[in-house]
């Protein structure tokens, strides 16, 4: 994954296999070691991967396109970092590397002093203990995506660098795990049959690098990726197409899964982690159990997050974000899937060694090992404009067991400041009146809602208004719309021209993507209309937004473009 995109497209494709008839290879000989070095016990390739469990990625450094390991903003790695992650419970590190800038013409030789600083790293994760999974990472749209076109140089530059890196790490202790390629694509080939044709060739021209090689590789862990890591059941059946060719007992195949698409970014009115967003999560794992573990074939899942983590965790709502994470977790555990968090910089502090948002981890963690309860809503909304009344939200246990509701530490009473009845939680309007004391916009008091295992919930007591607007003017490039957000928290917008049509990007739907065609400013007082919104928005024409607000109240506002310059007014 590229920390720096902004934008990825989710299509759902038709399931569907497709028969390859290829030439089979010779199988590898023995299982991993399952401890640190040659020589020790032996455990089979799914025990293997189950110890690899949990892992984490270390994106956007060495995988960086430009100068050096800092060009996207990380600072240079440091063992101690690696130390640190270690720390946090994590089993295995995937070490991303883009490599062609480092390759030479001519006769594809990598150069040694960033060789060199690979194997450095390595070595600290492997001496901290860890798993490590190594591979070719950005190539895969840099240059090996124009292999329909050019063939024969993709494959040699290709193969040029695996025999390389066989040989470097050839010696090197069995939880080195060699991934052949990162996210793999093609520009411009005739369709899915000749992708499949394609990334076979390239799997199994890895496949026989790494096994001619020798030494600690006859027999190493090799992780085999789908076309685009997709989880479509066309793909899956395309990979084990390859897995049935080379009949090798020490292959792994690995996926991604970034959620479903509009949930992950927040587009299309994708606020919540809703059924069909958990779907599209289960749906994937059952895929990817009944297609490879079923079979015996470990799968790791070597990347996985929101996309909208790739400019900064707040695109999309904390609780939804967190009831995401927490099913992720338990889908992974009990499909017997492992999993590397995907994290370029914006969870793990690489210096400070403390995680960004300590919640989110904190959920993360407990998924490891069991499940934690979670609730309809982590945000209780009442209007400072109306009498307190009582709110209702509905807990969702998660086969825990509800134990109680606590403020600041404080136990609260049953019955008088909540009721329970089933799953559904009543808060009085008494014990709100006392938490929300002056009734000042913005959240007042955070109670946790505690159950039998796993992490607990918070819930925000927010007292609120309907958001006030206000008349503005700007340029395309800089325009923004006075906002008193009166304690509210903004969820989407809509755009719509007068005749009722989409308006903006992504023009099959109204709403827009949170954070690229719009974005909240609580502490300036403003909603940020973006470049990139009024790019796709016709001149002359009014377009009517309607900005949706976590508590439910909406706003309407109108704005029009004329050139660059932009008028907007109050509906």
């Amino acid at each position: 994954m590229n920390g720096f995109r902004t934008f990825r497209r989710w299509v759902s494709l038709a399931a569907g296999g497709l028969a390859l008839v290829m030439a089979s290879s010779g199988a590898a000989s023995a299982a991993p070691d399952a401890g640190p070095g040659r020589g020790g016990p032996k455990a089979d390739a799914m025990d293997a991967v189950e110890a690899m469990q949990p892992g984490w990625n270390l994106g956007n450094s060495l995988d960086a396109v430009g100068a050096d390991e800092t060009a996207w903003g990380n600072p240079r790695i440091t063992e101690e970092l690696l130390e640190n992650v270690r720390d946090q419970g994590f089993n295995s590190i995937r070490i991303p590397v883009t490599w062609g800038q480092h390759q030479a013409p001519g006769d594809h030789a990598l150069d040694p002093d960033h060789l060199d600083r690979v194997a450095e790293v390595v070595d600290w994760a492997l001496d901290d203990g860890f798993w490590v999974m190594l591979n070719i990472h950005h190539d895969s749209w840099q240059w090996i995506s124009s292999m329909p076109a050019d063939r024969e140089g993709v494959r040699a530059r290709y193969d040029a660098m695996w025999e390389q890196l066989a040989e470097r790490f050839r010696d090197a202790p069995d939880r080195l795990v060699f991934e052949s390629i990162n996210e793999p694509q093609f520009s411009g080939s005739s369709g899915d049959a000749e992708n499949a044709e394609l990334l076979h060739e390239l799997n199994t021209s890895f496949h026989e690098i790494v096994r001619g090689s020798g030494g600690g590789n006859d027999d190493r862990l090799l992780v085999l990726p789908s076309l685009h890591t997709s989880a479509d059941q066309a793909r899956l059946d395309e990979l084990m197409a390859t897995f049935d060719v080379l009949d090798d007992p020490n292959l792994i195949a690995t996926v991604h899964y970034y959620g479903y698409w509009p949930f992950s970014v927040n587009v299309a009115g994708g606020t919540r982690f809703d059924e069909v967003a958990r779907e599209d999560m289960t749906g994937m794992f059952q895929r990817v159990r009944d297609t490879f573990v079923a079979r015996g074939i470990p799968v790791v899942i070597g990347e996985y997050g929101l996309l909208g983590f790739d400019r900064h965790t707040g695109t999309v709502q904390q609780g939804e974000k967190l009831k995401f994470f927490e099913l992720f977790g338990h889908y992974a555990r009990t499909h017997g899937i492992t999993t590397m968090l995907w994290d370029n910089g914006q969870h793990f502090h690489r210096t400070g060694f403390t995680w960004n948002d300590a919640e989110l981890f904190g959920h993360i963690e407990s998924s490891w090992r069991g499940r934690s309860g979670t609730a309809s809503t982590d945000q209780v909304f009442s209007a400072r404009s109306a009498p307190v009344t009582d709110q209702r939200l509905t807990l969702h246990p998660n086969g825990t067991r509800f134990t109680g509701l606590s403020h600041d530490g404080d136990r609260l009473r049953r019955g008088w400041d909540y009721v329970i009845e089933g799953n559904e939680l009543t808060l009085r309007a008494r014990l709100l009146a006392r938490l929300d004391g002056d009734r000042e916009y913005g959240t007042n008091a955070q109670l946790t809602a505690h159950f039998s295992k796993g992490e607990p919930w918070r819930i925000d007591l927010i007292t609120y208004d309907r958001p006030v607007l206000a008349d503005a003017s700007g340029t395309t490039d800089a325009f923004a719309v006075p906002t008193d957000f009166r304690g509210d928290r903004l969820a989407t917008m809509e755009a719509v021209y007068e005749d009722g049509t989409n308006a903006g990007p992504h023009n099959w739907t109204p709403f827009k993507e949170f954070d690229v065609a719009f974005a909240p400013d609580y502490a300036g007082g403003s909603t940020t209309l973006t470049p990139a919104f009024f790019a796709e928005v016709a001149d002359g024409r009014r377009v009517t937004l309607t900005f949706h607000y976590w508590s439910g109240a909406t706003v309407t506002y109108d704005v029009v473009k004329s050139g660059n310059q932009v008028t907007g007014t109050v509906a």
